[in-house]
């Protein structure tokens, strides 16, 4: 399973690498990093690799400057992954869906009102449209990574944590799968309590909030 997971980020990283090349803009490998979310090192790595498979060739712009090139094998490979791409998140939209839907289900029996999503990436966007339909409201959207004023997510502010302690919320849904560990770690660090954070690709604490509601508890409330 963790091999199979590898090698599933191993081809989307490649995928991203090969989709931005394929733009044919002078950038360097730093520029890459940047844009892609992905440390310097491991570009150096990936374009390595895909250099030496022959999907991409490299021309010299100035010393430190250079330009990327899909090759005709690295148009074919763009193709292919991009259709993986397409398969694989088709299966994470239809797992998501069911799990943001029956996770909002038993937050509004629980009487849960507002929430905050914490972390941005394409499962946020799956977690909002199941949102809208269950009727509660999202007070904030959190990251670690807030970009300052300029970040948005459909129309509402990404915030920093530090703002936290300025909202009024029941519960923080943990929404990205790609950096659920360290988005745990700093609302810890922020003092969240575990009983406020929900987190699908966690065990147990679904049925823990459904036993609460049927005794007509809600173990947010009067935090």
């Amino acid at each position: 399973m963790n091999n199979n997971r590898e090698e599933q980020a191993d081809d989307y990283r490649s995928f991203l690498l090969l989709d931005e090349i394929s733009r044919e803009q002078e950038q360097t490998q730093r520029d890459l990093s940047k844009k892609l979310g992905v440390a310097l090192g491991l570009v150096n790595s990936y374009l390595k690799n895909l250099v030496a498979k022959g999907y991409v060739t490299v021309s010299t712009i100035s010393r430190k400057r250079y330009k990327y090139f899909l090759t005709p094998s690295g148009i074919a490979e763009k193709t292919r992954l991009t259709y993986q791409h397409l398969q694989n998140f088709t299966n994470l939209y239809r797992v998501a869906r069911r799990d943001f839907n029956s996770l909002f289900e038993t937050l509004s029996r629980a009487r849960i009102k507002r929430v905050v999503f914490c972390g941005v990436d394409e499962i946020t966007e799956i977690a909002f449209l199941s949102l809208k339909e269950s009727g509660i409201e999202l007070a904030a959207v959190i990251d670690l990574d807030a970009g300052g004023n300029d970040r948005r997510f459909l129309g509402n502010p990404v915030l920093p944590f530090e703002k936290l302690s300025g909202l009024e919320f029941d519960v923080i849904i943990i929404t990205s799968f790609q950096n659920g560990l360290k988005l745990r770690a700093g609302l810890r660090d922020a003092g969240i309590a575990k009983d406020r954070i929900c987190d699908i690709s966690s065990q147990g604490w679904l049925k823990k909030i459904e036993l609460n509601s049927i005794s007509g508890l809600n173990p947010f409330k009067g935090r």
